[in-house]
């Protein structure tokens, strides 16, 4: 079993084309949501009262939500930004913390010998403390952004010391070691604990670090794109749920874990918030599997 840990939250994202508000979004939600195309997983987290009834039992239908958390006194956790017309970079409007901000992660019994842990874009604090409720993991990686890595960097640090391995894009590497080559930053995150590092570079792909040697892949190509707010949570669901799968940790298994992050990524940017993600299956991540090897061949 995988379980993945995280925020749930209720999402307004702007672009110059349309705006959703308070919809389904979140680190955990989109990265279970996607895992859930592999492997059996459950989520821990967090929600208020104002957590939509719907929600919850979408999430049911997909997930196992015994380690959700329903608070009666506070609200769900919001986060509202934008993006301009080329959809690339994200500006923060407002944040709100609510229920995560002094949250006490548990987990049920049943999650204690979870195999495989993600623990999605969090406070670092929380992550390694719920990261000592499990028994023995086979594969822990982790995520974070640049929030954490400028307001919290030595629990960065230590969490990244902690996993197998780490996913995060290309402007949060260079802010974490303060250099500018990608390449540097990939071998000092593996210097300081994971046995794989992986750098996402959102449209121009990503980059594996393993066994002292480098793999880069191409994005899967999309025409159209409308909101890329849970694509890096999406690969990490599914760059984690295909490994549950595998019988190794080898340099094959990752480079066919980063052709499926990038698929469920791909689907995530063709519509707003959580909405894609719920409606493909696995035939059609069959299909857009077969399709990217035919791009990758020559």
């Amino acid at each position: 079993m995988l379980t993945v840990f995280g925020t749930i939250a209720l999402d307004t994202t702007r672009t110059p084309f349309h705006t959703v508000e308070r919809t389904l979004g979140g680190t955990a939600t989109f990265a279970s949501i996607s895992a859930s195309n592999y492997v059996s997983t459950s989520i821990v987290g967090i929600v208020g009262h104002d957590f939509p009834a719907s929600y919850l039992e979408l999430l049911k239908n997909r997930v196992d939500i015994r380690g959700l958390t329903i608070s009666q006194i506070g609200k769900t956790f919001h986060y509202d930004s934008s993006f301009g017309y080329d959809l690339s970079k994200r500006t923060t409007n407002k944040t709100e913390l609510n229920v995560i901000s002094n949250y006490q992660s548990t987990i049920p019994e049943e999650y204690v010998d979870s195999e495989y842990v993600y623990l999605a874009n969090n406070d670092p604090l929380q992550n390694l403390n719920v990261l000592k409720l499990f028994s023995k993991p086979k594969l822990i990686i982790c995520d974070t952004m640049d929030f954490w890595i400028m307001n919290g960097r030595d629990e960065v640090i230590k969490m990244i010391n902690k996993v197998d391995g780490i996913i995060l894009n290309e402007s949060e590497a260079k802010l974490l070691f303060k250099e500018s080559d990608i390449f540097t930053c990939a071998r000092l995150l593996s210097s300081i604990g994971p046995t794989f590092a992986v750098i996402n570079k959102g449209g121009n792909g990503s980059l594996l670090f393993y066994d002292d040697e480098f793999y880069p892949l191409p994005a899967y190509p999309i025409e159209i794109i409308r909101d890329p707010t849970g694509a890096g949570d999406s690969f990490g669901g599914a760059f984690i749920g295909y490994l549950s799968q595998q019988e190794k940790l080898d340099s094959k298994s990752l480079k066919n874990a980063m052709m499926h992050g990038n698929i469920m990524g791909s689907f995530a940017i063709e519509d707003y918030g959580i909405e894609k993600l719920i409606n493909i299956n696995a035939d059609d991540i069959k299909n857009r599997y077969e399709k990217y090897k035919e791009i990758l061949s020559f």
